[in-house]
């Protein structure tokens, strides 16, 4: 029976010990140094910053970047933020054009980190309904991975093809059959 009491109060006195040591906390943060009540004495916090570690890029709030969006997503479509990508006949390979416009949706993308798109996959009139639909799925996808691997995330970009089921450009001229051969980005949300 004294052996157990021993054990006991030896357990006790772990558990008080370890629990002084949980209270007492690590290393305390230092306190940032008053900011003077005169704001032209203000600390500049990106001088500081840019002193201690280096240049500074300005970032923004996802409020404030989502603020300066149009609530409506028509009108955000409309606006013309995002580029489309046009496609050699038959192809789906990207131009250096091309991924010089995915480099300034992918960078507007990752400015805009909740917007959402759709990449529809369009083609001209010519060959097959099924070749068509095929083609542009392939368009589609090409953008996406591109776009992927400039650093936008996967989940935000969802492809459809339509083929050639709704021309941009009407007619029968190798000038309308550029206009279709294209990849189009709409906005699903922001």
């Amino acid at each position: 029976m004294k052996i157990e009491t021993r054990y006991l109060a030896g357990g006790v006195l772990l558990i008080l010990a370890l629990c002084v040591v949980a209270c007492s906390g690590g290393p305390k943060a230092e306190a940032p140094p008053p900011v003077p009540e005169d704001s032209s004495e203000a600390i500049d916090e990106a001088v500081v910053e840019e002193e201690i570690d280096g240049p500074v890029t300005e970032t923004l709030s996802t409020e404030t970047v989502i603020s300066e969006l149009p609530e409506d997503l028509a009108d955000l479509n409309a606006r013309g933020y995002l580029e489309d990508v046009f496609f050699d006949t038959d192809r789906f390979d990207l131009s250096p054009e091309a991924r010089g416009s995915l480099a300034k949706n992918a960078n507007w993308m990752l400015q805009y980190q909740t917007v959402l798109i759709l990449v529809e996959g369009h083609c001209d009139e010519r060959n097959s309904r099924e070749y068509n639909l095929a083609l542009g799925d392939r368009r589609a996808n090409a953008v996406r991975d591109y776009l992927m691997s400039l650093g936008v995330s996967g989940d935000r970009v969802r492809t459809i093809s339509y083929g050639e089921e709704r021309a941009f450009a009407l007619g029968h001229s190798e000038e309308a059959w550029r206009l279709n051969r294209r990849a189009h980005f709409v906005i699903t949300a922001r």
